[in-house]
């Protein structure tokens, strides 16, 4: 009995059932007096239980660090899209996933948005996204919602939760699938300017129905994976899952100039794999170079009749894409940098689209028997080489790992590693802040809070304006 009451206290994924401030947190160590801002991170955190509802259609819930002065307060907040206004009115779930209605729900209920993936500023405006809706515009501070953001009508429809900001232009790029309605292989593509104005917007087919959760931005190029977690309307209407692994489709990724058209597109193929983020990527000569995280197999989707993927195949490992430009061949390279099961990656946002000397990603403990849960974090070198490498005591599991530089002109890498870590046998959460080149040593200071932050999705720092 012990043993199941343990396990079951080792998943961090249930909702918190409530919204909360902490003014005055309890720090362990010294919060370095350079950190003055706040770290933002968002996840799924239903707001009512949906039968059959996948975890990535939960409602997103912000939870913000504020830290200023080698002291810490939090706050979080629901967003409230008109899905969680519509189901907090009723007191009931009124949505089962992705976007699919349960059959008391009213019939003029059409949004069910969740804004619970990522969380950006850009051009002084804080926007929590998600991936088939337009962002949802958030009040800093008070972590308030606004809206809908549409940059003044120019851009619809689905909207990435992992744009690109160009760190030598401003430039926000941005993607979008199923542009043409739920299950369509339709993909948007558009850039917003630093100073918040859509320049450009425009939409094209890819070559089956896929889901693209994220993307690849260079100095000069736009690359879109195209990969067999397939949508498929037909599949949904029978009752079977509407995304699942088809492997025989194969992998594709069109390469785009940033300055040409989407009909020049160049279609690269490579073995069927699934990549849900990017680390970054950068041209060399006439090479495109993609560092990302790839599964051999879809992890949390099913193949079309139902059947599970591969668990031992469905672990993403650290891997580079190589594209030749020069048109020798249309086949991409994948080679794994590591064996190491991983997720989460980021870099210096400095160096996005530039070749990159330091990286960082969230990892599973090889020695443990929880496969999946993320329990460490890794430094890299820009070829994937391991610098450092901690693990989290048995149990605890940690967040996607945030980068924050010195000062704005400190060297590459040179600052700390931001991570919401889950305490197992205390049940609450930590926000540990690590020495980004020495992460080994462990945390240099932890942030404690007094109940858990649920295992989310993404998050940024945002440094005080």
């Amino acid at each position: 009995m012990q043993h199941d009451a343990v396990a079951e206290r080792r998943n961090n994924i249930a909702p918190i059932p409530f919204e909360a401030d902490a003014p005055f947190l309890k720090i362990i160590g010294e919060l370095p007096r350079e950190l003055h801002g706040v770290l933002y991170r968002n996840g799924p955190n239903p707001q009512f239980d949906s039968p059959g509802a996948h975890w990535f259609v939960g409602d997103g819930m912000l939870h913000a660090f504020h830290l200023e002065n080698g002291r810490a307060s939090y706050r979080n907040r629901w967003v409230r899209t008109p899905k969680w206004l519509a189901e907090h009115d009723a007191g009931r779930a009124l949505f089962g996933g992705f976007g699919r209605k349960l059959p008391d729900a009213p019939a003029d209920l059409t949004d069910g948005g969740v804004a619970n993936t990522n969380i950006i500023f850009h051009a002084g405006k804080l926007l929590a996204l998600e991936e088939a809706h337009l962002p949802t515009e958030i009040e800093p501070g008070t972590l308030a919602t606004r809206g809908y953001h549409n940059y003044q009508g120019r851009v619809a429809g689905s909207f990435t939760a992992h744009p690109k900001i160009d760190p030598v232009t401003g430039e926000l790029v941005f993607f979008g699938y199923n542009a043409a309605g739920p299950l369509t292989p339709a993909l948007s593509y558009g850039s917003i300017d630093a100073a918040g104005k859509a320049t450009r917007f425009e939409r094209f087919e890819a070559p089956y129905a896929s889901m693209v959760h994220d993307f690849i931005v260079t100095a000069n190029h736009v690359l879109f994976p195209i990969l067999p977690i397939t949508g498929s309307m037909e599949r949904a209407m029978r009752g079977q899952p509407p995304y699942a692994w088809e492997p025989d489709k194969g992998a594709y990724v069109g390469v785009m100039k940033r300055s040409g058209a989407a009909k020049d597109i160049v279609w690269f193929r490579g073995e069927a794999c699934y990549v849900f983020h990017i680390m970054n990527a950068w041209e060399d000569d006439n090479r495109i170079i993609a560092d990302v995280m790839q599964f051999e197999e879809a992890p949390l989707f099913p193949h079309p009749d139902g059947r599970p993927t591969d668990p031992e195949k469905s672990r993403a490992r650290h891997c580079r894409w190589t594209f030749d430009l020069s048109g020798n061949t249309d086949r991409f390279q994948q080679t794994y940098l590591d064996d190491l099961t991983g997720e989460f990656p980021r870099i210096d946002d400095r160096h996005a689209g530039l070749k990159n000397r330091h990286g960082w990603y969230a990892c599973a403990n090889p020695r443990q028997p929880m496969f999946g849960a993320l329990s460490g974090v890794v430094h890299v070198d820009g070829n994937g080489r391991r610098l450092g490498h901690y693990l989290l005591p048995a149990g605890d599991t940690i967040s996607e790992p945030v980068f924050v530089e010195r000062s704005k002109d400190a060297a590459e890498g040179d600052g700390w590693l931001l991570a919401v870590v889950w305490r197992a046998r205390e049940n609450r959460s930590d926000l540990a802040v690590f020495n980004a080149t020495d992460v080994e040593a462990g945390p240099v200071a932890l942030v404690q809070l007094g109940h858990r932050v649920p295992d989310g999705f993404h998050g940024n720092w945002v440094g005080a304006q």
